[in-house]
């Protein structure tokens, strides 16, 4: 999917704004995600997934750690996020439909906490970036 120079300047500066507080806004993600959609907590079976734990917050962190790595390679998402398909496809054998959910609950907490950098056409650019990587998450399970 090609990403246009405003495409790259938006998802540059949104990564730029999350990358200080990924904990945080991971975990709020996360949360929002076990929240509004139940079902997901099934693939966190071992993990303690309630409210302020360490481990949602760990897990949020490690998801906006890979959307920042990806934000860095938006030319070569395949072998940027390789290793994490495979896992995900593989070993993890989470739905693919997940990835849309938390997808949907990171925009969100972009427009909470960043008003003014969350522009529709950063917001246009941001989701067309989180639909890449999730395309490319995916990828590995046809």
């Amino acid at each position: 999917m090609p990403f246009s120079a405003s495409d790259r300047h938006d998802i540059t500066h949104l990564w730029e704004k999350m990358a200080p507080n990924v904990e945080f806004l991971g975990e709020e993600a996360m949360e929002r995600l076990f929240k509004s959609h139940p079902k997901t907590k099934t693939y966190f079976s071992h993990l303690n997934v309630e409210h302020g734990s360490a481990a949602v917050r760990a897990q949020g962190a490690k998801v906006l750690n890979a959307i920042g790595h990806a934000s860095k390679n938006l030319d070569h998402l395949d072998e940027a996020l390789s290793n994490l398909s495979d896992k995900h496809a593989h070993d993890l054998r989470v739905d693919p439909g997940n990835f849309h959910l938390l997808c949907h609950n990171i925009l969100v907490v972009l427009a909470i906490h960043f008003p003014e950098d969350f522009t529709p056409r950063a917001h246009a650019a941001f989701d067309k970036f989180l639909a890449a990587v999730s395309e490319t998450l995916y990828s590995k399970y046809r």
